[in-house]
């Protein structure tokens, strides 16, 4: 019998006696970074390694190696952080990272700067705040997204809140090698550092061996309040209510922004509607997903091993049944009687997604209290010239010691403040330059953008670090128009992978190449995506110059501007009009005759 071909990671993995290969080894010998292998294991640990980009050509020149450094990522549920971890965090970054936190598109936070001798400190340090980093990275389940929101004039969202915190402890890795390498030993108080595989087999029922044959995506939204992106999940969970009550969820599979394009079997995709399920049943569906996908999924080539892949070679209907046939393999695991969840499953809801919510500004919690959406440019959280965003979020939480939840647009609520507070809060963010909502154009509230250089290992241009001279040109062309009071959203990343979801934004930038003398970055243009996340976006045009894109998205705004239907949207108007007719327009409007005003 032929035997499937595996990948080199897919080897690494089932050689690592539960996620342990040499890490504690290479962790203490003299050499600043670690082996390909090492570096492939301590994803699951919530950590990558990588190098300043900055600093590679004088090194060269130097006959030097790389700068390495890791990245540290932490899984939070929901992203729900109290203020004393929020402190420790800056605490952390300010010892051993490069001083700024980086609040994901995930709900989590990364550190990025910390070189491999303070690596264990870092992870170390993260838990002692009770915080984690794994699974926040590797071919298991990532950190789970939820609203965040702490709207409490009804249990609902404390409810899924509690289904993200379930969700994420149940498909949390079985092996204690975390434990081992991380922590401390509480009877001794000493690190415990086990080298070599455990003395007893770990039976993990869930990932085996081997885990899962690429990373997998949950989020929890409501239908009113997309504001995770639930479409864009391997596993999305909509709720479904009926008034104040949570009724169940429509399953979502198949969602995943990252591609390659140079190989045409790959592309981003948006979720497929398989099931609505009963709450109670939520956990042992969810299980069987997870267990189709590690048996089904492609180990021999990783451009091809995300669930979407299956689901496209298969179809839909078979993927479900599928996922049927593993539900009493799935209720086991789960620890509930065989036929619990009823068979077949059934047909969707026809609930879907609506509206879609930030959550910035300042809200009424429900319960007396208040929290207010702050946002945050690329989630970066720093100190940069006049705005001091670091040390007034320091000085906000270790005097009035609110509550944190950090969103899916990389910003942070600050949660459960009494109104008497509201004013101080105000005065602090004042004081140190901070831009509240009130003060920020409606194009830079609805964008963000990936890392990407110098720290990404993956990225081909620039994003966090171009995308705010970027969306002011593009500030000054929507006020020319007069279309500053339009909502749309604006997502770059410095690769296809997709990390910032630009391709169901309603206009999405996609890093493509760099010139090789002026290192100007080249971009791909997509439209027609929507506010909402339920429709991908088009390519308009590819690889324009960083310089040329708001010349080139000119033509494109001034037909919007006359064309547009009462209430449409930017990415609705570009869907109803098509790529073909708006790039009619554009070559019309660039024509040395064109009469076309503003």
């Amino acid at each position: 019998m032929q035997v499937d071909k595996k990948s080199k990671v897919e080897h690494i993995k089932e050689g690592s006696a539960g996620l342990r290969g040499s890490i504690v080894q290479e962790l203490s010998n003299d050499s600043d970074h670690v082996s390909d292998a090492t570096t492939k294991l301590l994803k699951f640990h919530g950590t990558y390694q990588q190098d300043n980009r900055d600093s590679r050509k004088d090194r060269r020149k130097q006959g030097l190696d790389k700068e390495f450094i890791f990245m540290v990522r932490n899984r939070i549920p929901g992203g729900k952080i109290t203020a004393a971890q929020f402190l420790g965090e800056l605490d952390i970054a300010d010892e051993f990272g490069n001083g700024t936190l980086r609040i994901t598109t995930r709900q989590g936070i990364q550190l990025h700067g910390v070189v491999k001798g303070n690596l264990w400190n870092t992870i170390h340090q993260i838990n002692e705040i009770k915080l984690s980093t794994q699974s926040a990275c590797g071919d298991v389940e990532r950190n789970v997204v939820c609203c965040p929101a702490p709207l409490r004039h009804n249990a609902i969202r404390d409810q899924l809140q509690q289904y993200a915190d379930s969700i994420a402890d149940h498909l949390r890795p079985r092996t204690r090698a975390y434990h081992e390498i991380w922590l401390q030993d509480p009877a001794t108080g000493e690190k415990q550092q086990v080298v070599g595989p455990p003395t007893e087999p770990e039976h993990d029922p869930i990932y085996g061996q081997a885990y899962l044959p690429r990373k997998f995506k949950t989020g929890i939204a409501l239908c009113e309040d997309n504001c995770i992106d639930v479409y864009a999940q391997d596993a999305g969970l909509l709720a479904v209510t009926r008034g104040d009550a949570l009724v169940g969820f429509n399953v979502l599979v198949g969602g995943g922004m990252g591609t390659t394009p140079s190989s045409d079997n790959c592309f981003p995709a948006l979720a497929k509607r398989m099931a609505f399920v009963a709450p109670e049943h939520v956990l042992p569906v969810l299980t069987a997903i997870v267990l189709v996908q590690r048996d089904f999924g492609n180990r021999a080539d990783r451009h091809q091993a995300r669930m979407k892949y299956v689901i496209h070679n298969w179809g839909l209907a078979k993927f479900k049944a599928k996922v049927e046939e593993y539900l009493p393999q799935a209720e086991s695991i789960c620890g509930v009687p065989a036929g619990t969840v009823p068979r077949p499953l059934a047909d969707p809801d026809a609930a879907d997604v609506t509206h879609h919510h930030d959550h910035l500004g300042w809200h009424e919690q429900g319960d007396g209290k208040y929290f207010l959406g702050l946002p945050i440019e690329n989630g970066r959280v720093k100190d940069d010239g006049e705005v001091r965003l670091k040390s007034a979020l320091r000085e906000i939480f270790q005097r009035f010691k609110p509550s944190g939840r950090l969103t899916a647009q990389q910003n942070i609520l600050l949660c459960d403040l009494a109104a008497p507070l509201r004013h101080d809060v105000e005065q602090v963010l004042n004081e140190h330059g901070v831009l509240t909502i009130d003060r920020i154009s409606n194009v830079r509230r609805f964008s963000f953008a990936c890392p990407a250089l110098p720290t990404c290992g993956l990225a081909i241009t620039e994003s966090e670090r171009v995308m705010p001279v970027l969306l002011s040109e593009l500030e000054a062309e929507l006020s020319r128009l007069g279309l500053s009071d339009k909502q749309f959203t604006v997502r770059m990343t410095g690769c296809p992978n997709g990390c910032a979801r630009p391709y169901n934004a309603d206009i999405g930038f996609v890093g493509r190449s760099a010139d090789g003398k002026t290192g100007e970055g080249k971009y791909t243009i997509f439209v027609g995506g929507n506010l909402i996340g339920t429709r991908m976006s088009a390519v308009y045009k590819d690889l324009v110059p960083m310089s040329q894109i708001v010349s080139e998205l000119r033509p494109l705004l001034l037909y919007y501007k006359q064309a547009q239907h009462d209430g449409e949207t930017l990415g609705d108007f570009c869907d109803r009009i098509g790529i073909e007719e708006l790039l009619r327009f554009d070559d019309e409007q660039k024509q040395p005759n064109s009469s076309a005003v503003a």
